[in-house]
């Protein structure tokens, strides 16, 4: 599995996952986009917020994951296709992102919202050694009702050392 920054000339296949129920599944908002507007919002990215492109090693684009300021801390999202889900992809993304940011930033939190119903992405943060602190009550509108959500953090002092980004390094040395 790799990761790769969404170029402009890739937001045709995110803007069709966007506009496909199913993509996102019953966890996350619904979404409707034009061209135009993911176009401008791609375009509002700055240096500190990032969208990547999950790939099988053969090149297939299988999820998304990204990450943005949240205060002094960062915020990450990531999503895998249906048919590509509970393969460990998910935990691998987040084990490498969360590797670069501990890596490549001054940050000392790295923070992660999940809806409560959503035991799968709950597992993918655990296992990512993210740690539950709390619920956000009423914190996102889904499929026609306010849910709750947990939120989920790492520290840097309870990372220590990479996990992933090393091992990667290793193997292909």
């Amino acid at each position: 599995m790799n990761l790769r920054i969404v170029e402009k000339e890739d937001l045709a296949l995110g803007l069709e996952w966007i506009n496909n129920p199913e993509y996102f599944g019953e966890h996350q908002p619904l979404s409707q986009q034009s061209r135009g507007e993911l176009e401008r919002q791609y375009d509002r990215l700055t240096s500190d917020e990032k969208w990547f492109w999950v790939e099988k090693k053969n090149g297939t684009k299988i999820g998304t994951i990204s990450y943005g300021p949240a205060g002094k801390a960062f915020d990450i999202g990531y999503n895998i296709i249906p048919s590509e889900r509970r393969k460990k992809y998910g935990t691998e993304a987040v084990g490498i992102v969360v590797d670069f940011l501990f890596l490549s930033r001054d940050t000392v939190r790295i923070e992660a919202r999940v809806d409560l119903r959503n035991v799968a992405s709950q597992k993918v943060l655990e296992k990512s050694g993210f740690r539950k602190e709390g619920r956000i009550r009423k914190d996102m509108f889904i499929r026609g009702e306010w849910r709750d959500l947990f939120l989920y953090s790492i520290l840097r002092e309870e990372w220590k050392e990479p996990k992933i980004l090393t091992k990667r390094i290793k193997s292909e040395t």
